[in-house]
């Protein structure tokens, strides 16, 4: 049995309650993904972006989540 049919077979025997701290737990790994690909890449060019930077850098590490896209779009709307 591969990986996703195990993880189809264990979904299904969730209670929905699980099942949505499932999906919360996959968008973490994701955002944590994310930020730490954003992080090789990103270096801040002004001081304020560096303190910026900085806070954002330990709002992560505290394990605040991250707002997704469409989470962003929503709160702007």
């Amino acid at each position: 049995m591969g990986k996703e049919e195990q993880l189809l077979e264990g979904w299904r025997e969730l209670t929905p309650e699980n099942q949505q701290k499932v999906l919360e737990f996959v968008e973490a790994l994701k955002s944590q993904s994310e930020a730490k690909e954003t992080n090789q890449e990103y270096i801040p060019q002004t001081p304020l972006a560096k303190k910026l930077w900085e806070i954002r850098q330990r709002a992560i590490a505290s394990g605040i989540k991250l707002l997704n896209k469409a989470e962003i779009e929503q709160e702007l709307a």
